[in-house]
């Protein structure tokens, strides 16, 4: 556990520094978590690479299931938003679905 607690040199990764200089996890934040989907559609779409293998992997079910579990998110959420958050969610859906849709007909 130390070595995540210096205060000199690079965090480990998925890890940031926090006020007092210290490696720690980033906040979870509502946008964090729908870009954490992001992500993770994106990845399963074979648009990112594993980030220790550099491969580009496709699995549309799993890139579905990240979108699907954004959906109902902003279902549950509707109406209890902030501007921004509620204009980020829907716009990441969006642009998912429309690549959703792309990597579908790519793959036959």
């Amino acid at each position: 556990m130390r070595d995540q607690n210096k205060q000199c040199g690079e965090c480990p990764d998925g890890r940031v520094r926090n006020k007092e200089g210290r490696c720690s996890m980033p906040e979870i934040t509502f946008p964090s978590l729908v870009l954490s989907f992001n992500t993770t559609a994106l990845f399963h779409m074979g648009e990112l690479a594993h980030p220790e293998s550099g491969q580009k992997v496709v699995d549309l079910e799993l890139a579905k299931n990240a979108i699907d579990t954004l959906t109902i998110l902003q279902e549950k959420t509707k109406g209890n938003l902030e501007n921004d958050e509620n204009e980020l969610l829907t716009r990441v859906l969006y642009e998912l679905k429309m690549r959703f849709v792309q990597a579908c007909r790519k793959s036959g």
